[in-house]
């Protein structure tokens, strides 16, 4: 059990991380959410969600 509570402690330090290098280098984040949507997170706060322009061809 111990491996897995490291695991997600070493995921959480990773995501942390992420957002400290975006606002330093005034950029952003990508990720996946709970509900499977890919987004954008500002530094500001602004989640912008990423539109798969590829879909619309299919």
């Amino acid at each position: 059990m111990d491996k897995f509570k490291d695991l997600e402690k070493l995921i959480k330090l990773t995501g942390d991380r992420a957002k400290l290098d975006a606002k330093a280098n005034d950029t952003y984040i990508v990720y996946k959410t709970a509900k499977g949507q890919i987004v954008k997170e500002y530094n500001n706060g602004d989640v912008v969600p990423i539109v798969d322009s590829d879909a619309s061809h299919a």
